[in-house]
């Protein structure tokens, strides 16, 4: 597999700053995941119930799609994907993934470290822990994009 992430020169030190995709951007999804992750599955199921048009790879190599998207570990879940020009890592809800397209920030993408209870596709009953969906540029730069549970 050879993508073409992003290629963004930053124009402020965290890079946030100008749009980079045009609101009402297509709503269509390219996810990666390990074929036998069932909470892989329910985050596609929750994509596809909040208006996306998905396509799901199923890969044993996980590790190098993670690479090869330029994620680093302290960002790391379980399944990667691609809307437009970004990366969107982890149990991202879909509402933060809408509002990331339609606000269109200068950004390599949105990623939601680890896999927190009661994020979409982890859910565990009345179980919700609180997470924080961060925004990162190239460098991997963090700041908060939005907070849930």
């Amino acid at each position: 597999m050879k993508k073409q992430i992003l290629g963004l020169a930053l124009s402020t030190a965290l890079g946030f700053s100008t749009p980079l995709l045009a609101a009402g951007a297509a709503q269509s999804i390219h996810v990666y995941k390990s074929p036998t992750c069932g909470c892989c599955t329910a985050w596609v199921d929750h994509l596809e119930s909040n208006g996306f048009d998905v396509e799901v790879t199923d890969t044993q190599d996980m590790n190098r799609v993670k690479i090869e998207a330029g994620l680093t570990r302290n960002l790391a879940s379980c399944h990667t994907a691609f809307v437009g020009d970004y990366v969107i890592e982890g149990h991202v809800p879909a509402d933060d993934i809408h509002r990331l397209i339609a606000n269109a920030p200068k950004a390599r993408g949105l990623a939601v470290p680890g896999m927190p209870a009661g994020s979409p596709g982890m859910e565990m009953g009345d179980r919700k822990d609180h997470y924080q969906v961060l925004m990162f540029n190239d460098n991997g730069q963090t700041k908060v994009f939005s907070e849930h549970n």
